[in-house]
């Protein structure tokens, strides 16, 4: 069990929030939110020489994937508690991936009574079961323009380095994007892609 404050660092490329979550945990005495940032390569360059207890993290960053940030913090960081916290519902949740997981319009009281039970109840996650009913009301314009143009090439049995040489960008960016669209939609395979876009109406001839 942590003992005095618990030491939390925020990722969130999105400064706004970042800035007003900070401001609402640290109404809290026995929370200290030791630094944020806009970056996973920053936080990653943190870690190596700071120790928190836990990380409230996006899962769509631009310079990595929250999966692949989660998966690394995990691989180096033993006993490194670790809450996602997204836009999106996860496709499924693991207990033994995440520490906690919530939707960023999740109240603080919900936020603190997350913290509390990841920190001080060992080996113990939260989740906040979340209504599925409504996986598909998300508009079009849960993509960007670039995400739909590569959706749209995927549609069309582009390979990655096919989608780089046709948008004139590089194969690691192409990765990049097909993840965060992978997990903007909730899906695992270009099939479950193809179909998830065309029920949210987002059309595959950008």
């Amino acid at each position: 069990m942590v003992m005095g404050k618990i030491k939390i660092i925020l990722v969130d490329d999105h400064v706004m929030f970042l800035e007003g979550l900070k401001i609402s945990l640290e109404k809290y005495s026995f929370i200290e939110v030791t630094r944020t940032f806009d970056t996973v390569k920053k936080a990653l360059q943190f870690l190596k020489t700071e120790a928190v207890d836990l990380i409230i993290t996006d899962m769509s960053m631009p310079d990595m994937n929250g999966i692949e940030f989660i998966k690394k913090i995990k691989q180096d960081y033993k006993g490194l508690k670790v809450m996602a916290i997204s836009t999106f519902s996860p496709v499924h949740f693991e207990s033994d991936f995440y520490d906690g997981y919530l939707l960023k319009d999740t109240d603080i009281a919900t936020v603190i009574e997350a913290i509390k039970t990841i920190i001080y109840q060992n080996d113990t996650y939260f989740y906040r079961k979340m209504d599925t009913t409504n996986t598909l009301t998300f508009s079009a314009n849960v993509l960007t323009k670039r995400e739909k143009q590569i959706t749209a090439l995927i549609a069309q049995e582009y390979t990655v380095d096919e989608i780089a040489n046709t948008l004139f960008i590089s194969r690691h960016t192409i990765e990049t994007h097909k993840k965060n669209i992978f997990l903007k939609l909730q899906v695992k395979t270009n099939a479950g892609l193809i179909k998830k876009a065309i029920q949210l109406g987002i059309t595959l001839n950008e």
